[in-house]
C-alpha cells in the first residue's frame, strides 16, 4: 500500500520547474521541455509502475497521446492504480488534460512528494518497460486547430455603396375603429 502525502503547495521544499523537468526526464528517460507535457498522463503511469510494480498494465497507456480522449484515457488507468493502492488523490483529469502550466505544475509537485515518500530505490529500465516507445508527446500540447488558416495575401472584400436608398415599406391601413367599438358594447351587453 502507498504512503499518501497532502498539499505541498505552501512548502519550501518545492523545485523548480526546470529541476521538475529534469527529475522526470531523468527517471524516465524522456526529453520533455516543458511541464505542460505532463498533460497526457504517460509519465505518471510509468512512475506509478517503478514504486508500485504491476499495479496497472503499461500495454494500456497511450504513450504517444496527442488528443484529449487519449490522455483522458491515460489518466483514468492511473486513477484506477491509485485506488487499488490506496492513495488518497482525487486526480482533477479534465484540468490537466487541457495542458496549462498551473494545473500540470501543481500535480507534479504533488507527485514528487509522493514518490518520495513511496520509492524504495529499486532499478528500472524505462525504456525497455514501455518498448522502447517514444512517449514525448507534441510539445505545445493544447487544442488542435480545425480550420485551416487564412492567407495572408488574400484581398479583404470592400463592402458596396448603393446610391440610392431601398425602397421604403408602407405599413398596412389600420382597420377602422368604428366597427371595433359597436361589437365591443355589445360583448360588454351580453356579460351585464
Amino acid at each position: 500500500m502507498a504512503v499518501n502525502v497532502y498539499s505541498t503547495s505552501m512548502t519550501i521544499e518545492n523545485l523548480s520547474r526546470h529541476d521538475m523537468l529534469a527529475w522526470v526526464n531523468d527517471s524516465l528517460q524522456l526529453t520533455y521541455t516543458k511541464i505542460e507535457q505532463l498533460c497526457s498522463g504517460a509519465a505518471y503511469c510509468q512512475f506509478m509502475d517503478i514504486l508500485f510494480p504491476g499495479c496497472l498494465l503499461l500495454k494500456k497507456i497511450k504513450f504517444n497521446a496527442r488528443l484529449e480522449h487519449e490522455s483522458i484515457h491515460n489518466f483514468k488507468v492511473l486513477q484506477a492504480a491509485f485506488k487499488r493502492m490506496n492513495v488518497d488523490k482525487i486526480i482533477p483529469v479534465e484540468r490537466l488534460v487541457k495542458g496549462k502550466f498551473q494545473d500540470n505544475f501543481e500535480f507534479v509537485q504533488w507527485f514528487k512528494k509522493f514518490f518520495d515518500a513511496n520509492y524504495d530505490g529499486k532499478e528500472y529500465d524505462p525504456l525497455q518497460t514501455r518498448q522502447n516507445h517514444d512517449a514525448t508527446p507534441q510539445p505545445n500540447p493544447g487544442p488542435i486547430r480545425t480550420s485551416p488558416p487564412v492567407p495572408k495575401t488574400a484581398p479583404t472584400p470592400q463592402r458596396q455603396i448603393n446610391a440610392a436608398p431601398p425602397p421604403r415599406r408602407t405599413a398596412p391601413p389600420r382597420p377602422a375603429t368604428e366597427g371595433m367599438q359597436s361589437w365591443w358594447s355589445s360583448t360588454i351587453s351580453c356579460w351585464t
